[in-house]
């Protein structure tokens, strides 16, 4: 590909239209949840190798991970080193693995309406936070 159109692709679409490989993830989910495969489909239209690991103590995997009750979502992923708990957007964990925090990772908490792999409309911009001591905000979608 002609260096100009590739530097034009990286501006569109972001960093992730300029990974070279593939970047793999694990998804740990209860079984049977159909948002989670959606999530997993998502990511996987993005680019991402997803291999999805049913497990009937999901609260205990984010608990091993540093994941806090608070920031918990309904699946946890792991991705490039970090964990990204609940639908987060592919743009914010794009701005993740390009930045590379020292932080665990991050987490859209709970299963907000319209956000990737949930059914509904976003009503509302998604605030992902930091999953660190302080929680901070990372992203606002």
């Amino acid at each position: 590909m002609p260096r100009p159109l590739l530097l034009v692709l990286v501006l569109l679409f972001g960093v992730g239209a300029a990974r070279a490989e593939p970047v793999s993830a694990i998804m740990y989910k209860t079984p049977g949840c159909g948002c989670c495969e959606d999530y997993a489909k998502y990511l996987r239209q993005h680019g991402f190798i997803v291999t999805v690991k049913p497990t009937p103590n999901l609260s205990q995997i984010s608990r091993q991970n540093g994941v806090p009750e608070k920031l918990a979502g309904c699946h946890t992923t792991t991705i490039g080193g970090y964990i990204v708990e609940g639908h987060v957007p592919v743009s914010t964990i794009n701005k993740l693995l390009s930045e590379r925090p020292k932080i665990k990772g991050i987490s859209l908490p709970g299963m907000p309406e319209g956000s990737p792999g949930m059914t509904g409309r976003k009503t509302e911009p998604f605030t992902i936070y930091e999953i660190s001591e302080d929680a901070k905000v990372f992203a606002v979608e």
